[in-house]
């Protein structure tokens, strides 16, 4: 299995103070944190990092920032889609310079019901626009959140358009059959997956990993899963981390998935820091936190 972009990359939470600003300390010391754990990568920036509540500055900053403090450009594929082309250049040839190995992009997200054409013209404005040969894209399918579907045939113009530009796919629909679809249609196109329990299938159907919100909390699981799926005589391990791969992802989404996700972050690092949401969001309530807290102890005694 050789793709472009592949491994275990983490969804990362974004850590704020008070009145929004990034915290870039405690998101360095989660960055170096993640890679030592076993993450391939970090995607700063997605879903998970609330990237659509930050202003171009401000996540222009963060990806300086995670960069600077691991001096590893080359593990970081930060989210840099906006709904206005312009913006999303702005943010993406600022990735590409600064030696990112790739970017995820959403569609253009405001309207809905658009078709495929007008999903390529964003596309293609925004790959001519910035006109650089190192540019890496993986495309990012989440329908539940976005209301844009990326369908097989824009994956198959895209490509076509642009082979050498269009390396991967971040699928957050959840549906084991279309991460299936997509790799037996597009063998060359690093498939990742959204949610951490799938990579293992994935994985054994020629898929190239993971981008994941759990991933924030279980890395060193999900690289016993890397290391070994392909190996003899590990069913035994790849279950035992799978099991617990599957116990963390399930304790995250028990209430509002990226609360509790940095709830579960105050906890491991002992800073309430990594409470703060970005509005709207909200942290989770007193009681809901304790709860969270306990079941981690639960999990990982």
């Amino acid at each position: 299995m050789k793709h472009i972009i592949q491994g275990i990359h983490s969804a990362v939470a974004t850590p704020v103070t008070k009145d929004g600003t990034p915290d870039l300390r405690l998101l360095s010391e989660h960055c170096r944190s993640l890679l030592k754990e076993g993450c391939h990568g970090i995607a700063l920036l997605g879903s998970t990092g609330e990237a659509n509540s930050f202003g171009l500055k401000d996540r222009i900053t963060i990806l300086e920032a995670a960069i600077n403090c691991t001096n590893a450009p080359e593990a970081f594929l930060p989210g840099t889609s906006t709904p206005a082309i312009a913006d999303t250049i702005e943010l993406t040839r600022h990735a590409v310079s600064v030696g990112a190995k790739g970017v995820v992009l959403l569609p253009p997200y405001y309207y809905k019901g658009v078709s495929d054409e007008g999903i390529f013209r964003y596309y293609s404005g925004l790959i001519e626009g910035i006109g650089d040969d190192r540019l890496r894209v993986v495309l990012y399918h989440i329908p539940q959140i976005s209301q844009i579907p990326i369908s097989f045939d824009l994956i198959d113009r895209l490509m076509k358009a642009y082979p050498d530009i269009i390396v991967g796919i971040k699928d957050s629909s959840g549906k084991l059959e279309n991460l299936r679809n997509l790799c037996k249609r597009h063998p060359k196109l690093a498939v990742l997956t959204g949610s951490d329990p799938l990579m293992l299938p994935l994985l054994q159907m020629g898929g190239a990993g993971c981008i994941t919100a759990t991933s924030n909390l279980c890395a060193e699981e999900l690289r016993v899963i890397w290391d070994n799926w392909g190996r003899v005589n590990t069913a035994g391990k790849l279950k035992a981390s799978q099991d617990k791969i599957v116990k963390w992802r399930t304790l995250s989404k028990k209430y509002d998935q990226l609360a509790t996700i940095k709830t579960m972050l105050a906890e491991r690092y002992r800073e309430d820091g990594w409470l703060n949401m970005m509005p709207p969001l909200v942290e989770l309530q007193p009681l809901q936190q304790q709860i969270v807290w306990s079941e981690m102890k639960r999990l990982d005694p």
